[in-house]
């Protein structure tokens, strides 16, 4: 679907991948409907965007987790834009760098509800509108940690891995309808993720950059590498080569790559 001149709408554009997508489809022509918890954050979107150009955005504060709020949001965005055409499920968070048996439940239910449950609403809330657009796409970004065990992101991963299943179900679903379905790979990504997940006042941001061997792709880039593959009605978009490669490395041999990542976050677990 190429995307001038399309409505779309962006879960978690106060920031971060979110934000720089956002900013891509304005510039790229679109219309873009950004949503996220927090006000000052898509303010600051907004104040990024050329002024001849804001008329093209609205801002949506909104807690993805409350579903009776999300259920009203599309006829919000079509009394704005006048159609729907695009959703970008971007918003999502991470764990502690625990492991599952110091890991507590408050900690699992809050990330299961935004990444998972957060998801789901919206594509329930908005897929009647998507088909009822000409061309229409639905875009969830899961993680690299989604398809490849994490020690110390295990419900992160589980999280994220019900968004890839989730996604692909619906890619099935919808196979004969207009709506392209795509599921994002994000590997490592220059994003403030830790602040909104609440970890900033924790050891996990220095430790991260330790052990961390990849720089960090920057989420401008992250956002056209996306948006390219939304375009070319790509139905898998890995975003990042460390996680185009870890992809083939766990397909082939996932015990080795298990090893691999788990030697990588022993110093985060220690």
């Amino acid at each position: 679907m190429k995307v001038n001149n399309k409505v779309i709408v962006v879960t978690g554009g106060g920031n971060g991948m979110g934000r720089e997508l956002v900013l891509s489809l304005i510039k790229k022509g679109a219309k873009v409907a950004a949503v996220d918890i927090n006000e000052s954050a898509l303010l600051g979107t907004l104040n990024l965007v050329d002024a001849a150009q804001r008329d093209n955005l609205s801002i949506h504060v909104l807690n993805i987790t409350d579903k009776d709020k999300v259920l009203v949001l599309p006829q919000q965005i079509i009394e704005i834009h006048g159609s729907i055409d695009g959703l970008i499920n971007d918003a999502g968070i991470i764990q502690p760098f625990v492991r599952i048996n110091d890991l507590d439940f408050d900690n699992i239910n809050r990330v299961f509800n935004i990444n998972f449950f957060g998801t789901l609403f919206m594509i329930k809330a908005f897929l009647p509108y998507l088909l009822k657009s000409e061309v229409a796409h639905l875009i969830n970004v899961s993680s690299m940690g989604g398809f490849l065990p994490v020690p110390g992101q295990s419900i992160y991963g589980a999280s994220k891995a019900a968004v890839k299943l989730l996604t692909e179900g619906l890619s099935a679903e919808l196979i004969n309808t207009n709506v392209k379905v795509s599921v994002v790979f994000p590997g490592a990504i220059g994003t403030n993720i830790m602040v909104n997940s609440g970890l900033e006042n924790s050891k996990t941001a220095e430790a991260d950059a330790k052990s961390s061997k990849l720089k960090p792709l920057s989420p401008d880039k992250a956002a056209q590498i996306i948006i390219k593959g939304i375009e070319k009605d790509k139905v898998r978009i890995f975003v990042g080569s460390d996680s185009k490669m870890l992809d083939i490395l766990y397909r082939l041999n996932p015990k080795f790559a298990t090893g691999l990542i788990a030697k990588q976050m022993q110093s985060l677990l220690s």
